[in-house]
């Protein structure tokens, strides 16, 4: 899939371990695949991010996973149960992929489209006030 790569983006996973360089490569190509339109940028100092009209998801190594922080303040469904943590979170919830785990490519990509629509209907936020 064509699409800009930042070079600090680029910085970041080379410098991780091959396993996750693996992960964080996966994730990239998911969330650029589902809108042609998808940024990254470098947030926080070193964390990528990729966005769309908002926040879409950031990436974090840890020493044992990488963590996907997904920005959908948990209105998106996760009808396969990818989310690991922050299942009660305000803002963001967390697929962490350890060494030699299989990413749900399916699922994953379903919630990062929702969240990219959702973006583009005004952001998570607009779309939990409508609804509350």
């Amino acid at each position: 899939m064509a699409y800009t790569a930042d070079p600090r983006v680029d910085l970041y996973i080379d410098a991780l371990p091959e396993w996750q360089q693996a992960i964080c490569r996966e994730v990239r190509e998911l969330v650029h695949a589902a809108d042609p339109e998808v940024l990254e940028t470098i947030k926080r100092t070193v964390r990528p991010y990729f966005v769309l009209e908002g926040n879409i998801c950031a990436l974090l190594a840890a020493r044992d996973h990488i963590n996907v922080f997904l920005y959908d303040g948990a209105i998106v469904p996760d009808p396969e149960g990818i989310i690991t943590g922050g299942h009660d979170n305000e803002t963001a919830r967390t697929v962490a992929v350890r060494q030699g785990e299989t990413i749900n490519a399916r699922a994953l990509a379903a919630m990062f489209g929702q969240i990219i629509a959702n973006n583009r209907a005004g952001g998570w936020r607009s779309l939990k006030r409508e609804t509350s």
